[in-house]
């Protein structure tokens, strides 16, 4: 998570929690990750705070935020594997459209509704399962960015969904004492993996860096879909 954090590899941190619930419930592992998610945070934008677009930040935000409130409205109804296996799925989707029709070098960005929508379901499923990296994925990546202003513009994002998330969470019940502590153990990882992936980031050419991206959005895909539909 430390490391798609910092925006290399980023899709990969979508995977922490379904692979924490391998030992815990969804709930507990999301919960766990708060505490982590804020450091994490706080670190990625000490170091990208001087390349975000700010102007695409100021358009996401308000869908970001309007998906956390819809997750907090829904958190209790809603099946945490099936969110997982839908947002699987829809990324699978995304990455098979994008490698059966790839798009023109001219093609024209996305429509912005597209991006609202597409933000609205990021907000969501990051509150649910800490999974909003897919979705946002989907419309950021067509729109070209350079790395490094990709990704210091989901980190300030994610800042902001992640702080969000706080009250709602202990309004539900899910923050405790053990989930803190444990939490407070694995703490001393969260700096270690943000700074070898903003050692890598800064360095790495476009290319590869939306390849990885991609190859990121196929592992987190596949396996919240067996996770939420075939586990």
């Amino acid at each position: 998570m430390g490391v798609s954090k910092s925006g290399f590899g980023s899709g990969f941190g979508s995977m922490a929690v379904p692979m924490m619930a391998l030992a815990v419930t969804v709930p507990q592992a999301a919960a766990i990750m708060m505490p982590l998610l804020f450091i994490m945070d706080v670190l990625g934008m000490a170091a990208f705070r001087r390349d975000v677009d700010w102007r695409l930040f100021r358009f996401l935000v308000p869908f970001a935020l309007l998906g956390t409130l819809i997750g907090t409205l829904l958190f209790k109804w809603m099946d945490p594997r099936l969110v997982a296996g839908l947002v699987g799925a829809l990324t699978l989707l995304f990455l098979a459209q994008r490698l059966l029709f790839p798009p023109r070098p001219d093609a024209p960005p996305p429509p912005r509704w597209l991006g609202g929508v597409l933000t609205v379901i990021s907000g969501f499923t990051s509150f649910i399962a800490h999974a909003g990296g897919p979705p946002l994925n989907a419309y950021l990546i067509p729109l070209k960015l350079k790395p490094i202003v990709f990704t210091a513009t989901v980190a300030f994002l994610f800042f902001l969904v992640n702080l969000s998330k706080w009250i709602p969470y202990a309004w539900l019940g899910l923050l405790d004492m053990q989930q803190m502590a444990t939490a407070v153990v694995l703490m001393p990882f969260a700096p270690l993996g943000v700074w070898v992936g903003v050692f890598l980031a800064r360095r790495i050419q476009p290319v590869l860096f939306y390849r990885l991206v991609y190859a990121g959005m196929m592992l987190t895909g596949l396996k919240l879909v067996w996770d939420g539909w075939l586990a």
